[in-house]
């Protein structure tokens, strides 16, 4: 008889605990059991009973069902983020200064798009319905939000350019970009090429635009074919490089500004493979300033955006919202700085 003609026994089932069970198994009323697992024992329950419930608890396995009690209230203890492109590095220290300011009053729910692409209203439309405390929106579009039509606290993160009465934490990344150009100026490049994101998201195109315009200010030329575009992948960055650089080299290129370090790091992986010296034969700057950053070999010159600060500001503006205060002030703007390092500068 082959073992598979065997009979098979059914998967063990386990049923739900339910604090009425928890009230039972503790000998304490239900309400008791739902005053213990919120942490309203003050004043209405004993110590005794207290540790009876949180020892019935321990034993049966009782999952408080934090979702039902507060959609019952009409909210829930959760926060939506919506990002996009979650492959840049980036978003971690974002997210991490989002959850530090968040505490354990709240969870946090992330919705992310696939690499260069945005955010969907209607995908988060659909995430509303678990009737969230607030909503983060890192880098929206205007369509976004519009299409959206969220009701309730909401912040945007890194969004420039929306109206002034739309509660936002930015980032100086005009400034930034002007930064960057100003040191490719000072160090003698006159011909520069850019290395931009495909997520047309408003604080992608203001880099874009203020290093382009700050470099011909600055009397430095960008050829036609010197500004292209991946999304932000080591490895497709450092392929758009690969078959850039030689009319690149030809048009008299010397130095290149990536709109995040991961394209940078993409470059400098490719130079490497060519052959390339960096910074003597082309310098490159990164955007973000990521940890490794300052360890690539060599060190990546890059504009320092205060990620995990940008995160925490703008949840902690969200709470107020939530928890009825003003904002003293509804749009934050947090200062950018260079780090130059051995990309552009010779050691």
């Amino acid at each position: 008889m082959d073992s598979s003609d065997l009979p098979r026994a059914a998967a063990p089932t386990r049923r739900r605990v339910t604090a009425a069970m928890v009230a039972e198994h503790a000998g304490v009323s239900t309400a008791t059991v739902s005053l213990v697992a919120n942490g309203k024992t003050q004043g209405r329950v004993s110590a005794v009973n207290a540790a009876k419930v949180v020892a019935a608890i321990s034993e049966l396995g009782y999952i408080i069902d934090s979702i039902g009690s507060s959609l019952s209230r009409g909210v829930s203890s959760t926060i939506i983020m919506v990002a996009p492109d979650i492959s840049n590095p980036f978003f971690a220290k974002v997210i991490a200064g989002v959850r530090s300011a968040l505490g354990s009053d709240y969870q946090l729910l992330l919705s992310v798009t696939d690499a260069g692409q945005l955010p969907s209203a209607a995908d988060t439309r659909r995430l509303l319905g678990l009737r969230p405390a607030g909503l983060l929106v890192d880098a929206p579009d205007p369509l976004f939000l519009e299409e959206l039509s969220a009701t309730g606290p909401l912040v945007l993160l890194d969004a420039p350019g929306f109206g002034p009465d739309i509660p936002a934490v930015n980032l100086d990344v005009v400034q930034g970009a002007r930064d960057l150009a100003a040191h490719m100026a000072a160090n003698g490049h006159t011909t520069v090429a850019y290395l931009d994101g495909i997520t047309e998201t408003t604080t992608f195109k203001l880099r874009r635009t203020a290093f382009l315009e700050a470099a011909a200010e600055l009397g430095m030329h960008i050829p036609e074919n010197a500004v292209i575009a991946t999304t932000i992948d080591v490895g497709l960055a450092a392929d758009a490089f690969a078959e850039a650089w030689p009319a690149w080299k030809a048009a008299g290129i010397t130095a290149i500004a990536c709109a995040t370090d991961t394209h940078a790091y993409g470059v400098l992986q490719e130079a490497r493979a060519k052959g390339i010296s960096i910074p003597g034969e082309l310098a490159v700057t990164g955007f973000d300033d990521l940890p490794y950053s300052a360890n690539s070999n060599p060190g990546l010159t890059s504009v320092n955006l205060p990620a995990e600060l940008l995160g925490r500001r703008a949840a902690e503006q969200l709470l107020r919202l939530i928890n009825g205060e003003p904002l003293e002030t509804i749009q934050l703007t947090l200062d950018s700085s260079l780090k130059v390092r051995g990309s552009t500068v010779q050691a």
